[in-house]
This record gives C-alpha cells, structure tokens and sequence, in this order.
C-alpha cells in the first residue's frame, strides 16, 4: 500500500512538472514581437496522413480541432495591422498506444506541412512549403496520456514550432517600430 501511494505521488509530481514545462508554458508570457503580424484564416487538413504501425487512429475532425485550436491558442494573441493565413497539412502521426509494462513504446509523433500567406500581397511567404516534425511530451514505459492529450500536445508543440520558424524569418513581417503588434494580455483561467 505504501510503495502504491508513493508510484502515485512520483507520477502526480512528473504531470505537474510537465504541465509547468509544457508547450504552452511560455503563453503565460508576453508574446514574442512578430512584426504586424494577425492571424487571419487558420486552415488544417488531414486528409490522408501516414500512420506508424501500432498508433491510436485519429479522425480529419479530430486532428483539425486540436490543429486549429493549438494555432489560434499561440497566434490569436496577435493584434498587427497585416493578416496573415495558415494552412497546415497533418502528413503523418503516431499516437502511442497505451504502455505494456516493461516494453518501451515509441513516442508520439507528428510530421506536418505548413504555407503561410500574405493577405495583403495575395501570395505564399515561403515559396516552398514547410515541413516540421515534432515529438511528443511523454515517453518510454508507463502510462501514456490518452489519445485527445497527445493530440493537444503534438498540435501544441507544431503550433511553437512554427512560431519558432516564422521568428527565425523576420523579413517576412513589417518589422516597423510604429506597426509592432501589441500582444494581447493572458488571461488567468
């Protein structure tokens, strides 16, 4: 009984921990100066991704909600005075299934395709599409988190991913003093 109070009280402190270090853990802060830039159209599709071999399956609606929720959670804090648009392509994915004890189990992965375009200018920023591969939060033996948690994460963790890729190209957005984004305040919920 004690040894299971204390695997109980080591798994609560890793979730806390990973909660608090989580893809979305830098949202509590201000947002990252990206220019002028809105977030305009949020477009994610999954029409026909490749699964590894032994992942949960997950639905076109499924993957678009978490897609689309995950962009809109990172670049809907954005007030710039140009808009923006994204379309995401889900490539590929593996959702781990649940954990046999003793028998590791790969991580959770995600491969996507993104294009991002410039209302104003009516064309492609990138000329070639971007491909991002992020890696899940949890891994090895033990639980793994159920299928709508990875789903959350991997979305989370390709919605910072791209921020990352879209602050490494600068040039992309007016980077004028005066047309700075003011970033909207979090909100404590």
């Amino acid at each position: 009984m004690i040894g299971m109070f204390k695997g109980l009280v080591a798994v609560s402190l890793v979730l806390m921990v990973a909660a608090c270090t989580g893809p979305t853990a830098d949202l509590a802060k201000p947002a990252v100066p990206l220019g002028d830039f809105r977030l305009g159209h949020n477009i994610a599709v999954a029409r026909s991704p490749q699964l590894v071999p032994g992942s949960r399956k997950a639905t076109e609606a499924e993957w678009q909600k978490a897609m689309t929720d995950a962009i809109e959670e990172r670049f809907g804090r954005y007030e710039g005075s140009a808009l923006y648009h994204f379309g995401i392509s889900i490539d590929a994915y593996n959702l781990a299934a649940i954990d046999v004890p003793g028998i590791p189990t790969p991580k959770s992965a995600l491969g996507v395709t993104v294009t991002i375009w410039d209302d104003a200018k009516g064309k492609k920023l990138n000329p070639e599409a971007k491909q991002i591969t992020v890696l899940g939060v949890f891994s090895g033996t033990g639980i793994q988190p159920t299928k709508e948690v990875q789903l959350e994460n991997l979305s989370q963790l390709a919605a910072k991913s791209i921020q990352k890729w879209l602050l490494e190209n600068p040039d992309w957005f007016n980077s004028n003093p005066e047309a700075e984004p003011i970033a909207k305040a979090p909100t404590d919920s």
